[in-house]
């Protein structure tokens, strides 16, 4: 057997770290201090002596309704800030009672497809006071204008909401899937959001540019943030040739990074990702304001690390991933739930996974300095590392043309296909152990209780829209209709009359196809 090591990026690490790694090493250029450039220490001086990471619980399924109570359970649990997921059906841009929605109405989050579902979900919510992210990218334009119709109607204005919508499709195209409409008009909408934002609501965050499902397609830790990072330039370089200025829109730019089991790879991944964006936003592209500089990110821990066996094992992962998220400066957290790996999580492993980040946040301690691990001489070693290894990626798509050519050509998706084949293969052949899969196994273990379905669910919710859509002014929706398929046509800003079809009551699944006739729908490879 080798005595080599290697993490999860391939990274060989040594026995021993000492004094000679570091060698030449400066820490004022490559630290520096917490809240101060290049920000590898953090993005604020204090972290979170403070104020600690917003504990934001990502919870959605079924009905609004339904997710409403979800929501009001975590708020009163000691969460700070709301996290909504969508089904399918309203990713994709289809009403419930569409044939392709068949079987996946509120299966996997929860079904919006007009304004009353809107309202529903954000029910007795304070939205001048709670922060919400939304993981929702094709339609993420028009879930963001419900929201902002629906405070409106509960007089709080847009410049007093916040939150964030996920509207990273590049990530789409390369690992996840859920996309509608070709590449290019799918970065007119972004950049029209850039700019409705910076206009009409200056809290939101625009665009979480996500690693996440990068990573969970199985890249390495290298491959999330070069590949997640690329595709920030992409938004960057498309947002300029809108004629946006790059310190109106950057400051609202933000990141996503999933937290996998290797600890010290990912605290000087979180730690080399905020080096990198620094030095993108000061050297390439001339940002002046400090703000457009920071790499703030969420995190999530790695929904594809848990296991269905022995499911209370997923609780320990969750906690060493949420650890590595804090030691690495993140600005707000999700932590699983231990049953994930088999269904939609309960009440009680939501809580659980709350409480998770409630110890680590007022009893570990961790929190008391910010980027405790500095001047470690393994952690540096490694931040740098990967830091170079991200830079070689990034300089290799930037030769091909940028992110979207490289994704039209398949490299970002050919190198992760390799990275996760080489993993799974390493469990298959017991290199890499899998405590309760692969070691450490139990015979008959006990059925776990997982959350209940509802059979009724998908027959309600197109009952509801039934009734939504007979009750309208057919002729102004029509009209509203046709004035958005008429500035697809042109160059205008989509948002201001995706907004007035939704107040006269059209639904997601009727704005997004306004949309597709004028933009069709992507096919990869054709």
């Amino acid at each position: 057997m080798s005595d080599e090591i290697r993490n999860d990026s391939g990274i060989e690490i040594k026995a021993l770290y000492d004094a000679s790694d570091l060698e030449g090493w400066d820490p004022a250029t490559q630290l520096g201090a917490p809240g101060k450039p290049p920000y590898t220490r953090g993005v604020y001086p204090t972290m979170y002596r403070g104020k600690l990471w917003t504990m934001r619980q990502y919870a959605g399924f079924g009905t609004a309704a339904s997710t409403n109570e979800r929501f009001k359970f975590l708020l009163e649990a000691g969460q700070t800030g709301l996290s909504c997921a969508f089904d399918l059906p309203t990713q994709m841009g289809y009403d419930s009672d569409h044939p392709r929605a068949e079987g996946e109405v509120g299966k996997v989050g929860v079904a919006i497809d007009s304004m009353a579902d809107m309202r529903a979900l954000l029910a007795d919510l304070p939205l001048d006071k709670v922060s919400t992210s939304m993981t929702i990218n094709s339609t993420g334009a028009i879930l963001l204008l419900m929201y902002e119709l629906v405070a409106e109607e509960q007089g709080v204005p847009a410049s007093a909401i916040s939150g964030t919508i996920q509207n990273d499709l590049l990530k789409e195209y390369i690992a996840r899937g859920t996309y509608i409409y070709p590449p290019k008009p799918s970065m007119r909408i972004i950049t029209n959001i850039f700019e409705y934002c910076a206009a009409n609501v200056p809290k939101w965050n625009t665009i979480s540019i996500s690693g996440y499902h990068i990573r969970e397609a199985g890249s390495t830790a290298v491959q999330e943030i070069a590949f997640t990072i690329a595709n920030g330039i992409a938004y960057v370089e498309a947002a300029l040739a809108a004629g946006l200025d790059i310190d109106a829109f950057a400051p609202r730019l933000s990141f996503f990074w999933n937290a996998h089991n290797n600890f010290f790879e990912e605290v000087a991944k979180f730690r080399a990702s905020r080096r990198i964006w620094y030095k993108l936003m000061s050297e390439r592209f001339g940002a002046q304001k400090e703000s457009s500089k920071l790499l703030r990110f969420h995190t999530q821990v790695g929904g594809s690390t848990l296991t269905a066996q022995q499911p209370e094992n997923n609780i320990v992962r969750v906690a060493v991933q949420s650890m590595a998220a804090v030691m690495g400066g993140t600005q707000s957290l999700h932590t699983n739930g231990y049953d994930e790996a088999l269904s939609l999580p309960t009440e009680r492993a939501a809580r659980i996974a709350l409480r998770t980040q409630q110890i680590i946040g007022y009893e570990s301690g961790i929190a008391d300095t910010p980027d405790p691990l500095a001047g470690s001489y393994f952690v540096e070693t490694l931040t740098d590392e990967i830091e170079r290894l991200a830079w070689e990626y990034i300089e290799r798509i930037d030769e091909m043309g940028g992110a979207v050519e490289a994704i039209e050509s398949g490299f970002q998706q050919d190198e992760i296909m390799e990275a996760a084949y080489a993993y799974a293969k390493s469990i298959d052949n017991d290199e890499r152990v899998i405590v309760g899969l692969n070691k450490f196994t139990v015979d008959n273990e006990p059925e776990p209780v997982v959350f209940p379905s509802d059979p009724l669910l998908e027959k309600g919710q197109r009952e509801s829209l039934a009734e939504y859509k007979a009750n309208r002014d057919h002729a102004l929706l029509a009209a509203r209709l046709a004035d958005l398929t008429e500035a697809a046509r042109g160059t205008q800003n989509l948002l201001p009359p995706m907004k007035e079809a939704l107040r006269a009551n059209a639904t997601l699944g009727e704005v997004s196809d306004a949309l597709r006739e004028v933009f069709g729908v992507y096919q990869p490879g054709r």
